[in-house]
């Protein structure tokens, strides 16, 4: 099995097309084609489903995704661990972030990396935790800054950065601020909520803690960025359940301690592969964060 024919199988699979996927490689389509044909050979088993408008990924095709992936990013590693070596720090850094996470200043550490290390081609993604932890865990990222929702595995493990309680935000005239004292989950129920997608660390947390409570809750007003959620927040839409340092970032809203969670703690990690597969790139970005 040749490295070649793992790039063109996974640059088909993301593209869902051949011919798009040929000019993004800058190869024939004709030899892309013989490429994959040569790896179906191979394992003995179709790859992709093939129509007139794009292709999709047979069961088998699925399965070699994620190893093709974490196959190519190690092979990326070794090449970036010999220029390490010889002194220069090359390649790409590929990260994630959720919006507003809590213990690091994304930009300015970027910044920082930038200036030590000109050399290496800077990516940035910012997506949910659980979609982040499944891009890290795939070889896709180099790592990632997310909330804690899994414990560490083979393939992936975290580094703690902070944490810290959730905190109920509402009007100021909502009769939750009015009475100004810590609220449950059971006093939450009857709530119309505003959220964030599933996929959010917070949104994950505050679901698993009124699970645990046996308490259901409406989510009416889901939104994929924090602005607009305190927009909602301060027309007095609904109520909201977010990190301890969300509530500085509006001023006019009110907040409250929530109290009944057990260990319902907004923790922000760096997740990464194991130290065998972690680029060169990623362990000098963790040591700039580090010192």
């Amino acid at each position: 099995m040749e490295l070649r024919h793992l790039q063109h199988f996974v640059a088909v699979a993301e593209d869902q097309h051949f011919t798009r996927a040929a000019e993004r490689l800058m190869v024939s389509q004709s030899g892309l084609s013989a490429s994959i044909r040569a790896l179906e050979r191979e394992l003995q088993t179709p790859l992709f489903v093939r129509t007139t408008r794009r292709v999709t990924l047979t069961e088998a095709g699925r399965a070699l995704l994620g190893e093709a992936e974490r196959i190519l990013a190690q092979v990326r590693s070794a090449h970036e661990a010999v220029a390490a070596v010889q002194g220069v720090l090359r390649g790409t850094l590929a990260l994630g972030t959720e919006q507003c996470i809590a213990g690091v200043d994304v930009a300015g550490l970027l910044a920082a990396f930038r200036r030590r290390h000109p050399d290496v081609e800077i990516r940035l993604r910012q997506a949910g935790s659980g979609a982040l932890a499944e891009e890290v865990d795939a070889g896709r990222l180099d790592l990632a800054f997310a909330v804690r929702t899994q414990p560490d595995s083979d393939q992936l493990r975290s580094v703690p950065l902070t944490s810290e309680p959730m905190t109920v935000l509402c009007h100021p005239t909502h009769r939750l601020a009015t009475a100004g004292a810590a609220v449950t989950p059971e006093e939450l129920g009857g709530e119309v909520f505003v959220d964030f997608h599933p996929d959010w660390g917070p949104r994950r947390i505050t679901d698993a803690a009124f699970t645990a409570a046996g308490v259901q809750r409406t989510v009416a007003l889901e939104v994929n960025e924090v602005h607009s959620l305190l927009d909602l927040l301060d027309e007095n839409l609904g109520v909201a359940v977010v990190p301890h340092h969300f509530r500085y970032k509006r001023e006019s809203l009110t907040a409250l301690p929530l109290k009944g969670t057990g260990e319902a703690l907004y923790e922000t990690v760096a997740l990464l592969p194991p130290p065998q597969a972690t680029s060169p790139a990623a362990r000098a970005l963790m040591t700039l964060l580090e010192a």
